[in-house]
């Protein structure tokens, strides 16, 4: 960056930084939500939807705050001062806002040790807005596993899936442990392109039409491209075969599990969402709906190896076991499952030497975590692409962000 932009950007007032698309994201019509399943994803929608309460848009379970309604939960501080944050991207720098003007960010928010260090919400989102996880929802799905697993709801991660969710019993997918599911190793065959002609289009319609029996769709998965747990191919199916696991191994919905296990121990600031199929089912997969601020206090919660008021909420040696690269067989670690992350369980392991994971979900949300540090990111999205397989710019420059975000704030990149 040069000194006349650097100039022009701190004469420049934030409430006048560009936000990229803003009117063919429906800015105009002042970002109005999906009437109907089709519209769901189409641009002009994409911000009112997936920022509203998921039970304004579709079927869904509430998860009810703890603390009455007005009481304020857990306030944090703002870090003062605040370091300014800079990363470099194809060898260019930039700064926080200029991250802003280049990326279709609707929400961001950073902390180190537990303090807020940035804060912001675009295009006219505001702090009650309740963002979309897509496959974020992976890693909270894993984290009430593990909890499960403390607690002897489920015996083993080797037990088979059908051990818990009867209804798959002697399907290919009845017969996947839950390690290998966590770990998404089946071994069958599940597309996942974002082409709307896909497996997980189906899986997507699941959720939302009678016509298409989530449990029908998940017994008829037979196709084997590799033998069970030799390596990692990424599959939502499997993700949603854990939230069956769950609520068979439990008796109770995930979205009772989400609030006793998680949001009432974290002292979570606003009511969450689980939204569900014809069937009751929760979409473990890909559709829990939280605020920022909640968001940010799961990641302080990971950040702090699964304490939360003092109290360990989720078993710290799963964690581990999640999120610790040097736990993963061969094939799972980074450089190795992908070309850059590792996969745990329901989590992205980044290649550092620091202990360093992530939750991702489609279309640029994720919340990134260096537990040594104590440094949490944040980020909600509405990129033009579902991932990185259509445009990788989008993913590129988040990867330089939070290595930026690391290196001002005194964390790890190597």
């Amino acid at each position: 960056m040069n000194l006349r932009t650097a100039i022009a950007l701190m004469l420049l007032p934030a409430a006048v930084l560009a936000e990229p698309a803003a009117d063919e994201m429906g800015r105009q019509e002042g970002y109005p939500r999906a009437r109907t399943p089709a519209e769901y994803a189409l641009p002009k929608f994409r911000i009112g939807s997936w920022s509203a309460p998921a039970d304004a848009v579709a079927p869904s379970y509430r998860i009810r705050r703890v603390a009455p309604s007005g009481e304020t939960v857990a306030p944090w501080a703002n870090m003062e001062p605040a370091p300014p944050i800079t990363y470099q991207y194809r060898n260019v720098g930039y700064t926080l806002d200029e991250y802003l003007e280049r990326q279709r960010v609707t929400g961001l928010l950073i902390l180190k040790d537990g303090k807020i260090v940035v804060e912001r919400y675009r295009y006219d989102r505001k702090p009650d807005a309740r963002f979309i996880s897509f496959s974020m929802a992976k890693s909270v799905t894993s984290l009430l596993v593990g909890i499960a697993l403390e607690r002897g709801q489920i015996a083993s991660l080797d037990d088979p899936a059908e051990r818990y969710a009867k209804e798959l019993a002697g399907s290919p997918y009845g017969g996947t442990t839950v390690r290998q599911l966590l770990r998404m190793s089946s071994g069958l065959r599940f597309t996942e392109r974002y082409d709307g002609t896909d497996d997980v289009m189906r899986l997507n319609r699941s959720m939302q039409f009678e016509d298409t029996p989530q449990v029908s769709f998940l017994r008829g998965i037979a196709d084997r491209h590799a033998p069970a747990g030799e390596k990692f191919v990424y599959a939502s199916a499997e993700t949603q075969v854990l939230g069956r696991v769950l609520a068979g191994a439990t008796g109770r919905t995930v979205a009772d599990l989400t609030h006793d296990w998680l949001w009432k121990p974290m002292r979570a600031q606003g009511d969450a969402f689980w939204r569900i199929s014809p069937d009751g089912q929760e979409g473990t997969f890909a559709f829990f709906h939280a605020s920022l601020r909640d968001w940010a206090r799961l990641g302080l919660l990971l950040a702090n190896d699964g304490v939360a008021d003092g109290k360990q909420v989720v078993p710290r040696e799963y964690l581990l076991d999640a999120t610790d690269p040097a736990r993963q067989p061969a094939a799972f670690r980074p450089e190795r499952a992908t070309p850059y992350f590792g996969y745990g369980y329901q989590f992205w392991l980044f290649p550092m030497k620091q202990r360093t994971f992530g939750m991702q979900g489609v279309y640029g949300q994720a919340v990134f975590v260096q537990p040594s540090s104590g440094i949490v990111m944040v980020q909600t999205s509405a990129w033009a692409q579902p991932s990185g397989q259509q445009d990788p710019q989008p993913a590129q420059e988040r990867s330089a962000f939070w290595r930026g975000v690391l290196r001002s704030l005194g964390g790890s990149i190597e």
